[in-house]
């Protein structure tokens, strides 16, 4: 199968995109309160395969994650910041390889702004992630609810603010419970955009019916040539995640 051809960005250690390996991502599920339990599953991780590791940020302690966790393994993180500007700013100060923050939720231009300087100063990636759960009213209002087309909307109208910002090393995601509405959504943004897909399945469930749900959807799209990284994202153990992906790529040929 030929891969779609999107850049290739730097992340950490590794690449993403172009002629790079498809990347298997998890993420943590300790509370970000429990350092050493993070620290543990991030080294279980990185020990099951795991090639890039993810954690929410939700509060300014949780910035104290970042260099345990750097020391304990050698695979890129990446903080999962939502609304604060300020956690994204601390984020890149204590490291981070990559920041997952959608630049349309953190305020005005000034705030993004400065984490567009932060991340430009330290080649850190931004990840835009689409979730049909978070879309924009009035793009909900637009289409007439969660739509393939008011999901690809969304992630080009974060793009723009980059852009206008000189920023371009990006990643996208756009994540949908709904299968269909998911390889519909990828597919059209593949049609108009080069940038690197991060791809999977939201709340796709249990151990047996999210692996089935990740495995019709993501593999659709890695057949089709589509996707630079993926998780598989399970209610379990984040280890089942990493074995999972690797079934997956395992089925299409991908890995032996």
């Amino acid at each position: 199968m030929e891969r779609r051809k999107s850049k290739k960005i730097k992340l950490g250690n590794t690449f993403i995109g172009g002629d790079s390996p498809i990347l298997v991502q998890s993420m943590l599920n300790i509370p970000a309160s429990n350092i050493d339990g993070s620290v543990e599953q991030a080294k279980e991780l990185a020990a099951a395969g795991c090639q890039v590791i993810r954690f929410a940020i939700p509060n300014e302690d949780a910035l104290n994650l970042i260099e345990p966790i750097k020391k304990a393994v050698d695979v890129p993180l990446v903080a999962d910041i939502h609304f604060d500007y300020k956690l994204a700013l601390g984020a890149a100060e204590r490291g981070i390889d990559k920041i997952r923050i959608n630049p349309g939720n953190i305020g005005d231009r000034d705030r993004v702004k400065q984490v567009v300087e932060m991340a430009k100063e330290r080649e850190i990636p931004i990840r835009i992630g689409v979730n049909g759960g978070s879309l924009e009213r009035e793009l909900l209002q637009k289409y007439g609810g969660v739509t393939a087309d008011a999901l690809v909307e969304s992630a080009m109208g974060h793009v723009a603010i980059l852009d206008e910002l000189n920023f371009n090393n990006v990643v996208v995601s756009i994540k949908i419970s709904d299968v269909p509405k998911m390889l519909c959504a990828y597919r059209k943004f593949n049609e108009i955009s080069d940038i690197p897909l991060h791809i999977g399945v939201t709340e796709s469930g249990t151990l047996k019916g999210g692996t089935v749900k990740s495995a019709v959807g993501i593999g659709a799209l890695l057949a089709e040539g589509i996707g630079d990284t993926m998780r598989v994202s399970l209610t379990a153990n984040p280890v089942e995640e990493i074995y999972a992906a690797y079934d997956i790529q395992k089925v299409l040929g991908m890995r032996k």
